[in-house]
């Protein structure tokens, strides 16, 4: 599956609609485009397979156009996230050693353009506007041959974590071997197979392209020859507006969209026909078990979530029915990959006891790039096709297994685990609650103390009187002991673009004695 196919028998379908700006590019210019751009890249520069080029950008259709002209010669793509500081993205151009850089003048800010930086990068170029020292990527492809290279060996993408725990990581992932338009992604057959992608589907995609799944789900529906239909950011309505207006088949979110969206007025929510849908994905972030059976109510029994990482290592599944027999499963194991809870010193847990969760795998591997260390330390000491993504939960009699937090954030307090992801489960759809945060600050005599930090709804005061309303909601829903003994309250909590919340900045500010 490629999306060359569909330009000979669909070539005037719309491959991606690009609905803030009116733009879209079909199947046919989709083909040309990144054949011409795969042979710059290969027969101009001579990239050859393995090599590395960069992409910073906002979900500028010249995206997925470089993201195809790199897949289709065996390279890798770095997407990089275009809301990082300019030394942020530098350290990762250079981590991931592009030889290639490409960028959106839009965010050309987020980027070091200085003549002398990335002295690793042998070709800059720029698209939606002009850069000094860039080359422009339109002028770059005029005149090009649009007929497909002779060798299309299939390349990845190159991704790097969110950095919610720490700096980012470069995660890369060997390739399947064989020609582009021979051999699948190892994501298409998959999701193609569990959520119906054909050429029929239409995707919305809300969430930035330099994020994995995005990223990866708009290449899917293009190898199927459906359409994308590329928000440039999320907004909850509008999202409501983009289904009505496109049909929409298919979507893909995380669970604070949802919460969002469910805390729209319910005149604009009953304004939208949402009745195209036939599978709204969710994935990234845990989502609250009450979010997730309003969402049901609403859409139907349309919602689906995967729980996976970036680093590919396992996965699992659950549909709508199966979450509302098993509120706050995240699903199956077995599909790729085979879940095991250990302890501390590795050892494996019993079902229903909480630890970290190891995957299995007999196929596939990775690495995080320049960083043996980092990759040795998420394989068990005793099992070498065991890894983790540092999460900690159970599984229950059915292998169906439930998130309780990153192991990073679990609150240990008077010698209990205390799991803030529960916490703030009770809290998401709270009246008075835009966004909350439960974090472990440090206490002489607990060890750790257990407090939320809170952004209040547009319509209320961050004040004490709040704050004791806020944490009497939780009686009869937690533990006494898991109440968060105090609340702060701040107008912004620092969130991925995607969605995830970046929790190890809250608590530097708290160690740090910078919080306000």
């Amino acid at each position: 599956m490629f999306p060359g196919s569909f330009a000979a028998t669909t070539p005037d379908k719309p491959a991606v609609i690009r609905p803030a700006t009116g733009e879209q590019i079909t199947y046919a210019e989709l083909e040309a485009r990144s054949a011409q751009l795969a042979r710059v890249l290969t027969e101009d520069w001579g990239l050859r397979p393995g090599d590395t080029i960069a992409v910073v950008s906002d979900n500028a259709l010249e995206m997925v156009e470089i993201y195809w002209g790199a897949l289709r010669v065996g390279l890798y793509i770095a997407a990089i996230n275009h809301h990082l500081t300019a030394d942020e993205s530098s350290y990762i151009i250079s981590d991931c050693g592009a030889r290639a850089l490409f960028v959106s003048a839009s965010v050309a800010d987020h980027v070091d353009v200085a003549p002398g930086a990335h002295p690793g990068v042998e070709h800059r170029v720029a698209f939606g506007g002009a850069l000094e020292g860039f080359e422009d990527y339109r002028s770059l492809l005029d005149g090009k041959p649009t007929d497909p290279p002779a060798d299309q060996p299939r390349g990845h993408d190159f991704l790097y974590s969110s950095g919610t725990t720490g700096r980012p990581k470069g995660v890369r992932v060997d390739p399947p071997e064989g020609q582009i338009d021979e051999v699948p992604d190892p994501y298409t057959p998959v999701f193609s197979f569990l959520y119906a992608f054909d050429a029929d589907s239409v995707y919305l995609c809300p969430a930035p392209l330099y994020h994995a799944a995005p990223l990866r789900f708009c290449g899917v529906v293009n190898s199927v020859g459906g359409t994308v239909i590329l928000m440039d950011r999320f907004d909850a309505e509008e999202s409501l507006r983009l289904i009505e207006q496109y049909r929409v088949t298919h979507s893909q979110w995380v669970p604070t969209m949802f919460v969002r969206m469910l805390k729209l007025p319910d005149e604009v929510r009953e304004r939208y026909d949402v009745s195209s849908m036939t599978h709204a994905i969710h994935a990234a972030a845990p989502c609250p078990p009450e979010v997730k059976r309003r969402m049901i109510e609403w859409w139907g029994p349309v919602i689906h979530e995967y729980y996976s990482a970036t680093e590919g290592m396992g996965i699992t599944f659950i549909n709508s029915q199966e979450a509302l027999e098993r509120p706050g499963s995240v699903g199956r194991d077995g599909l790729k990959g085979i879940a095991h809870i250990c302890d501390e010193e590795g050892r494996e847990l019993p079902i229903g006891e909480i630890g970290t969760i190891y995957w299995q795998q007999d196929e596939g591997t990775f690495t995080y790039h320049g960083d043996p260390d980092k990759t040795a330390s998420v394989f068990h000491p005793e099992h070498p096709n065991w890894s983790t993504f540092g999460d900690v939960g159970y599984l229950d009699e059915d292998r169906f297994l439930y998130l309780t937090d990153r192991k990073a954030f679990t609150i240990i307090s008077g010698g209990v685990n205390i799991y803030p992801q529960e916490i703030e489960n009770a809290l998401a759809l709270h009246p008075a609650v835009e966004d909350v945060a439960v974090i472990g600050i440090p206490d002489e005599e607990m060890g750790e103390k257990v407090h939320a930090v809170v952004v209040p709804a547009p319509d209320r005061v961050g004040d004490p009187d709040l704050g004791e309303k806020i944490l009497g909601s939780l009686r009869g829903h937690v533990s006494d002991f898991k109440i968060p003994r105090a609340v702060d309250f701040v107008d912004e909590l620092p969130r991925t673009p995607t969605g995830k919340l970046v929790k190890r900045r809250i608590l530097d500010s708290y160690t740090s004695g910078s919080v306000s």
